[in-house]
């Protein structure tokens, strides 16, 4: 495990002047950060999605969606800085996932709104490890995971993989004698075993399938994820890619055969980010290697952008 610096963020250069704005030209290194704003931070593994069988290559995702990024045009002055990114090159998953959280923890503390970039679904536990710190381990406020996926990712395994972060959250939230207030959209019926509806039926979560997911279901969706959003005080959103369309996020390790429409997706991250109270949002699964034209990383960089300009409306 190692911390690497953030790159230079380069791109386009329409000119000088707030009217030719660009995230490249904005986003600063988080050292040197004056005011509260969105801090981006990658996670680049795929040692969980190694040990749970997938096709790796997550581990040079954050890299991807940077590159996605950094020619979005901005329309409003905003705060966004780069904190670099967390590498697991050594198969420590473990000791990677909670150097990830220290550095959520610590952005969270001067006031950001941590962006994380996967790597692989493991980076959810590596988020949380972040939030319950930063948010304070002796809190009363509520924390919900909401998550946009085709998997539960509750396996039971002997060591944490990308398909057990949810399973290890609950875990730790009850242990702390909370609640686990976990809902997911998108689940694909096909791709979760009888054994994970019944531990998602034990534990308590809410879900909605993918064919309940489709553009003529979107107000029953945005329904559901204002119920879960009335539930608790603050949110972790993590969106794993392979919820959308193999057509449209080809770039993942188990793409789609039919997903959650990408409106259907941008409609529910836009509700969560206007909510008020969103406390981190986490991107997984995007695997360049397997991403035909860049599609999954461009529609990735869109539901980023959309949290950032959702959220700004409403600050």
């Amino acid at each position: 495990m190692n911390r690497v610096d953030p790159p230079v963020w380069t791109g386009r250069d329409d000119g000088p002047g707030a009217e030719h704005r660009r995230w490249h030209g904005t986003v600063r290194p988080l050292d040197g950060a004056y005011r509260a704003g969105t801090v981006i931070v990658g996670f680049a593994s795929d040692e969980g999605v190694r040990r749970n069988g997938g096709r790796t290559g997550a581990a040079e995702g954050p890299t991807a969606l940077r590159r996605a990024l950094a020619p979005l045009a901005l329309h409003r002055d905003e705060a966004l800085y780069d904190a670099g990114d967390v590498r697991v090159d050594d198969g420590d998953l473990e000791t990677g996932q909670r150097a990830l959280g220290a550095v959520v923890a610590g952005a969270m503390r001067a006031g950001h709104l941590p962006v994380v970039l996967g790597g692989g679904h493991e980076v959810a536990y590596a988020s949380y490890l972040g939030l319950d710190e930063g948010l304070g381990s002796d809190r009363t406020r509520t924390l919900g995971v909401l998550n946009i996926d085709a998997h539960f990712d509750l396996r039971e395994e002997p060591r944490p993989t990308s398909g057990t972060p949810f399973l290890q959250i609950s875990e730790a939230e009850r242990a702390r004698g909370r609640a686990f207030r976990y809902a997911v959209v998108g689940i694909n019926e096909a791709a979760n075993t009888p054994v994970l509806f019944d531990r998602a039926d034990r534990l308590g979560v809410g879900y909605l399938t993918d064919d309940q997911c489709t553009a003529t279901h979107l107000e029953r969706v945005l329904a559901f994820v204002r119920s879960f959003l009335d539930t608790v005080d603050d949110v972790h959103l993590t969106l794993d890619l392979d919820a959308l369309p193999a057509w449209v996020a080809p770039g993942v390790s188990a793409p789609a055969p039919l997903g959650v429409p990408t409106e259907v997706v941008q409609a529910v991250v836009e509700e969560v980010a206007a909510s008020g109270r969103l406390a981190l949002f986490d991107v997984a699964e995007l695997n360049p290697s397997l991403d035909v034209d860049g599609r999954t990383a461009r529609v990735a960089a869109r539901m980023v952008d959309r949290v950032r300009a959702a959220r700004g409306r409403n600050s």
